[in-house]
């Protein structure tokens, strides 16, 4: 049972990964289009649905499983699980401000630029390096 859920854990992972790379990619090209154009329109309802139907999902998904991994496994007391825990909190903030800017942009009220975007867009990117370090190597 214990490989079952890993593996469901890591396939919750990469869906929560790949939305939250996609969606600060999405508010790059949301930035350029016009307010109220269909262009705009679109994007918004990309931006909600990604949210909605992918990027929370799977983060609940990826918490629920990775805690019963951790008690199951006896891994909660691990020094790895710990920083990790504390990265995977990080990546669930920034997964709280993605979802308020996608608020943000369905009012156009967007107020950030396409450059801001692009490296808010790097950030996932980094914690997943640090995050899947520390759950294969264990350093402690």
């Amino acid at each position: 049972m214990y490989d079952w859920l890993k593996a469901l854990h890591i396939i919750a992972v990469i869906a929560w990964m790949a939305g939250m790379l996609y969606l600060p990619r999405l508010f790059v090209y949301h930035c350029v289009a016009e307010p109220g154009s269909v262009q705009s329109e679109t994007f918004k309802v990309m931006e909600r649905r990604l949210l909605k139907t992918i990027i929370n999902p799977a983060m609940i998904a990826t918490w629920l499983l990775g805690i019963w991994l951790a008690w199951n496994g006896g891994w909660y007391r691990a020094g790895w699980l710990q920083t990790k825990v504390v990265l995977v909190l990080l990546m669930s903030a920034l997964h709280g401000v993605l979802g308020r800017w996608v608020r943000d942009f369905s009012q156009d009220r967007n107020q950030h630029t396409q450059r801001f975007y692009r490296i808010i867009n790097e950030v996932p990117t980094l914690l997943l390096i640090a995050i899947v370090i520390l759950a294969v190597v264990k350093p402690f």
